[in-house]
């Protein structure tokens, strides 16, 4: 308990409760406009967070995260365009209920499904901290050069269908990683006597171009729209507490929400789809997903505003990011020189309480911000997206011109702008490259420092947390290829078939 009021006491400051109320309204407004997200303004904000204090920078960066959700729903349900990508399964019930004229209570369960979704997975976290005090020190080198070696493998085989690009794509993430002085003896690595590749390529740089300037190259490339979209009139609050119908599919959608979010690589995707096939599967009128159950819109927006509380977990506890939104959250710790690991809940536990509240404040300031704000924000939708694509890249170029004032970093960034619209018009994943060179510096200190410590490399799985994660690397490996490998028999016959009657046709 002294430590839960050390954390309030953290958060009790003017400039950390200024952060907290421009992140969360803020999130709200950029989910909110179709094709920014939260991913583009956390990239283009990074560079001013360096300048504050890490709970400060954290608590804004983290309003974004967790409100940009509540904002993408409104979009997605008034014009069937989600404003984040994880809104892309509210799209499937909420439209079809604003088309039937349910715009109102479509709007007010996505909210209230999402608050509750963002409450249940705080609480669980606080409840969990204890315990991952216990566990953090249990994590020497070893096993953090093994947890790290675990999350690139988990993003890239949650790559269905696409994990040899993504294999490829973390693998450049952690070439680029090693580019510039290597960390213990300061000699060059790939720099082939370029002085400006001396310093290595910052993350930063990478981020804005990959996420916010390839964003507005597609903003201005697009054909020009301003979506059009009716006020909602009635009473936001009365339907938002409709919620509570169905306190058992939001219940289990924050679990699903709670549990994907804590495996790096799974994120929101994935538990979402667990929480709609459960929602489904136990309703009793399973025929109405997808044309607007409200079951379904509850399911899928519980489940999506659980994950970001939860995926703070392996950041936290370990150091290790899940997705590309925590990566870029753990550099403004580096910057600060607080370093998330097992330390963390040794020695500055009320640190992390002090960023689970504000979490829960962050939800309290949405609901409160949306239930007046609604129709503010439907005006937002009609932003023209060329307007948008420009003011993306200016705010990106100045951002990452501020890092350095280096005019290289600003071409290094619009030439992964570049490679980030490639990737996107060929439909292949990011977050690989970001996590690969985050996970890839990780791997590499730690593996430095283990080996000191080792003879063998039966010595990196002599001890019950090594071992575990080592099994669950291999479990993992040979799951994945026997899912290949299942996928592929089943293919085959139809493949024979489909030969046989080519054959006969030509015949």
């Amino acid at each position: 308990m002294d430590t839960l009021l050390s954390g309030l006491f953290l958060l009790a400051r003017l400039d950390v409760c200024v952060a907290l109320l421009i992140g969360s309204v803020g999130g709200v407004i950029i989910g909110a406009i179709p094709g920014v997200g939260p991913a583009v303004a956390i990239a283009i904000l990074l560079p001013a967070t360096f300048a504050m204090e890490p709970l400060v920078g954290l608590t804004m960066l983290l309003g974004i995260y967790g409100s940009s959700m509540f904002g993408g729903a409104l979009p997605a349900i008034l014009i069937n365009t989600p404003g984040t990508a994880v809104n892309a399964l509210t799209t499937y019930d909420g439209h079809p209920m604003t088309r039937n004229g349910q715009a109102l209570r479509a709007l007010g369960l996505a909210y209230g499904a999402s608050f509750m979704g963002g409450i249940i997975s705080i609480v669980a976290l606080i409840l969990l901290s204890p315990v991952l005090a216990k566990i953090a020190p249990m994590f020497g080198s070893r096993e953090i050069f093994l947890a790290a070696m675990l999350g690139i493998l988990l993003v890239v085989i949650a790559h269905r269908g696409q994990t040899f690009a993504a294999g490829m794509l973390a693998g450049l993430g952690i070439f680029l990683g090693t580019i510039g002085l290597e960390p213990v003896k300061y000699t060059q690595r790939f720099t082939f006597g370029q002085e400006w590749l001396t310093s290595g390529i910052d993350l930063i740089v990478v981020v804005l171009g990959l996420f916010a300037i390839s964003q507005a190259f597609i903003l201005l490339n697009d054909p020009e729209s301003a979506p059009d979209a009716r006020r909602i009139e009635g009473r936001m609050f009365k339907a938002m507490c409709e919620v509570f119908r169905f306190k058992r599919i939001a219940s289990a959608g924050a679990g699903f929400g709670v549990l994907m979010g804590m495996i790096p690589g799974v994120g929101e995707f994935t538990a979402q789809f667990l929480s709609y096939t459960y929602a489904q599967k136990t309703s009793k009128t399973p025929e109405m997903f997808g044309k607007g159950s409200p079951e379904g819109l509850v399911a899928s927006e519980a489940a999506n505003n659980a994950v970001p509380a939860a995926a703070m977990i392996p950041l936290l506890a370990l150091g290790i990011p899940g997705e590309a939104l925590t990566a870029m959250m753990l550099s403004v710790f580096y910057v600060h020189n607080v370093i998330p690991g097992p330390g963390l809940f040794q020695n500055k536990l009320d640190f992390v309480y002090a960023l689970y509240i504000a979490m829960i404040l962050l939800n309290v300031i949405v609901v409160v911000f949306v239930l007046f704000s609604s129709n503010l924000l439907v005006r937002i939708i009609r932003i023209p997206t060329r307007f948008l694509g420009i003011m993306v890249l200016t705010l990106s170029f100045v951002g990452v011109y501020s890092l350095r004032n280096s005019a290289t970093d600003c071409a290094i960034s619009a030439g992964f702008g570049i490679l980030g619209l490639i990737l996107k018009r060929q439909n292949l994943p990011i977050v690989p490259i970001i996590l690969g060179m985050v996970l890839g510096g990780i791997m590499e200190v730690k593996l430095r420092s283990a080996m000191a410590r080792v003879t063998t490399p039966l010595d990196f799985v002599d001890r019950p947390i090594s071992a575990l994660i080592a099994t669950a690397i291999v479990l993992l490996i040979v799951f994945h290829f026997w899912g290949v490998w299942k996928e592929r028999r089943l293919k085959e016959p139809e493949f024979s078939h489909d030969h046989d009657v080519h054959d006969s046709q030509m015949r």
